[in-house]
């Protein structure tokens, strides 16, 4: 029974694309804009969930209905107004107790205006029941990418799991790389990956292994000549930042962040100077839900991208984001090759 009723994805599946038949396509030399966030389930910012604090003795275990509906409200205004093309998501609630089994990416883009013509998800949550003390219920937890422009293709690569005793891992989740493939008149295709690594892993190798498989993929995509754009919650902070951070932040992070792999091979935004400046507090993405202030305290969400791709410009949105999740959106635009 325990079996039947957790999630068990293959290495490498295909995933299903919705996409209106009269998506358009991207065309060679436009300019795109792209939105990553993880959106912490349309939770806000009004709670400490059991997991924000050691032990799990936070005193939250779901939002209300209500500040989910709000979130989900907050978060599509914030979007409208950015106007993006590709937006990558994560922590995206389908079918959890939580958040009262809904769809939450069906809710968004019932909010989002029509041109968003074009979605895919990849779970990486999901089970009928987890006997935790404090979710006794459903789980279902997705990346999710939506799109302007057509999709061709979507795979789900599953990652290394965080070494357990085969029944929790069973029941906990299963971080993946969600790959979409949009054609570009005029040129070949731009390939879209998301991603959310894991948490509370330092000192299990499990974010280096992960990022092994990243690089690998990434490195693959270079080899064949394919541009690319990673981005997502990498639950790592910047090449040498630790020092940076107090003894509370430093919690859950190593001191030599496995991210470092990646800013070697490839362009990063933020860039390493950006990091490490006197404006680095312009990049940071994370406030903690357990923190007295409100505010970003580190970076930990990032874009890495191929040398084929020209970057125009990226922030962080530190605004009007702060009351929707615990993470800040990235946004950035490129031009295609």
């Amino acid at each position: 029974m325990v079996w039947f009723s957790t999630f068990h994805p293959a290495p490498i599946q295909q995933e299903a694309i919705h996409c209106a038949e009269n998506a358009p396509s991207l065309s060679a030399g436009q300019s795109i804009k792209l939105y990553n966030q993880n959106v912490q389930f349309m939770a806000g910012k009004n709670y400490v969930f059991f997991y924000d604090l050691p032990n799990n003795a936070g005193p939250d275990e779901r939002p209300s209905s209500n500040d989910v509906t709000k979130t989900l409200h907050g978060l599509a205004a914030l979007i409208t107004q950015q106007d993006p093309d590709i937006i990558l998501l994560q922590e995206v609630d389908d079918g959890a107790q939580r958040t009262d089994y809904a769809d939450q990416l069906d809710q968004l883009l019932a909010l989002l205006p029509n041109d968003y013509v074009c979605h895919s998800s990849s779970f990486y949550w999901k089970a009928s029941y987890v006997p935790h003390p404090r979710i006794m219920g459903a789980v279902g937890t997705k990346l999710s990418i939506i799109s302007k422009y057509k999709i061709m293709s979507a795979t789900r690569t599953q990652l290394s799991l965080i070494p357990q005793d085969p029944i929790n891992q069973l029941f906990n989740l299963k971080r993946a790389l969600q790959e979409v493939r949009l054609p570009v008149e005029g040129a070949n295709e731009l390939v879209i990956l998301n991603t959310h690594l894991s948490a509370f892993s330092k000192g299990t190798g499990t974010l280096e292994r992960q990022i092994k498989q990243i690089d690998g993929r990434l490195q693959s995509l270079n080899n064949s000549k394919k541009p690319w754009v990673i981005s997502g919650d990498f639950n790592l902070l910047p090449p040498n930042t630790y020092s940076l951070l107090t003894k509370e932040q430093r919690r859950y992070h190593e001191k030599n962040s496995a991210i470092k792999a990646l800013y070697q091979q490839y362009l990063a935004i933020p860039s390493l100077d950006n990091t490490k400046s006197e404006h680095r507090q312009a990049w940071f993405t994370y406030s903690p839900n357990n923190a007295h202030t409100k505010l970003p305290d580190r970076t930990i969400d990032y874009y890495f991208y191929s040398p084929q791709l020209s970057m125009k410009n990226a922030f962080v949105e530190q605004d009007k984001s702060l009351s929707l999740s615990d993470h800040m959106p990235l946004i950035a635009s490129f031009t295609l090759p």
